[in-house]
């Protein structure tokens, strides 16, 4: 009885002394990179806080690796030029530059990170091929900070038109949709901070549908149709989906807009990208 006594008593007094309770800084470390691999990056920074234990655990590489794409040496070749070495970055670094807009190929291309590991790409005006583009009586180019790429190309007025552009880029294995992003319109400077937009030059959109398609290299096609009428605001037009199952392999992309019913022109259009996003976050920009 005086043996049983003695053991609560000793618990009780472990329990009252502060230094001997277990904490979170108690945890293995690698117990805790294991349970962060289960959360966000967003989520992995905020317990980074918690204490030294959890701010080492989230530094290793091991956590970070499975929020990179399977192929992310592919993406960190066509960030970094052969004068670069990214073998001394850790995971999260590289994480955390894959994920702000990386141009390659040329100044109009851009890929970046979201922080679900899906790759997004957008690919400017300036590298597609365009009727009339070089002809000022039917296109001006407009600096835009609501650009990507700095500037959005401008249609005054013309009998038709036709946008193609072409892409090959490894994306990881997942489902994606592409967009073109377009406005009815002409923005003009901002004024006490409120972005105005010019539709006076507006017209020829709501008679005949422009036609939008996708191909891709292993046969997959889409192809849309809308109507274009609501000016003053930039919109991102669904042309399709496409699917990737070998991310060791290039995707080959056309893409394509036109209104060619030369009966009527048309005109006050502005033309900023397409984008290419994962089909789960496309789905919430579509419209």
């Amino acid at each position: 009885m005086g043996a049983g006594f003695s053991s609560l008593e000793d618990r009780e007094k472990l329990a009252s002394d502060g230094s001997s309770k277990p904490g979170l800084e108690d945890l293995p470390e690698s117990c805790i990179a294991l349970v962060l691999t289960h959360l966000d990056p967003i989520e992995i920074c905020k317990f980074a806080s918690l204490n030294t234990t959890f701010r080492q655990a989230s530094l290793t590489d091991y956590v970070w690796e499975t929020k990179l794409p399977e192929n992310f040496q592919f993406l960190v070749e066509n960030l970094w030029d052969e004068d670069s070495c990214s073998d001394s970055l850790t995971k999260k670094e590289i994480f955390a530059r894959l994920c702000r807009p990386n141009h390659f190929g040329s100044s109009n291309k851009a890929f970046w990170l979201e922080k679900n590991r899906g790759v997004c790409v957008c690919i400017s005006w300036k590298d597609m091929k365009i009727t009339g583009i070089e002809d000022r009586r039917y296109w001006s180019h407009i600096s835009s900070d609501e650009s990507r790429f700095g500037t959005v190309a401008f249609l005054k007025q013309i009998w038709w038109v036709e946008v193609e552009g072409n892409l090959e880029f490894e994306f990881p294995v997942g489902n994606y949709s592409l967009f073109f992003r377009l406005q009815l319109g002409k923005n003009s400077r901002k004024i006490l901070g409120r972005r105005i937009c010019n539709v006076e030059q507006v017209h020829g959109w709501n008679i005949k549908p422009v036609q939008f398609q996708l191909s891709s290299s292993n046969g997959q096609h889409a192809t849309a149709q809308y109507f274009l009428n609501e000016p003053g605001k930039w919109i991102q037009y669904h042309v399709g989906d496409f699917v990737v199952e070998n991310s060791t392999m290039p995707t080959k992309l056309n893409f394509s807009m036109a209104q060619i019913d030369c009966t009527h022109t048309k005109g006050g259009l502005s033309l900023d990208s397409v984008l290419i996003l994962p089909a789960e976050i496309g789905s919430r920009k579509v419209g």
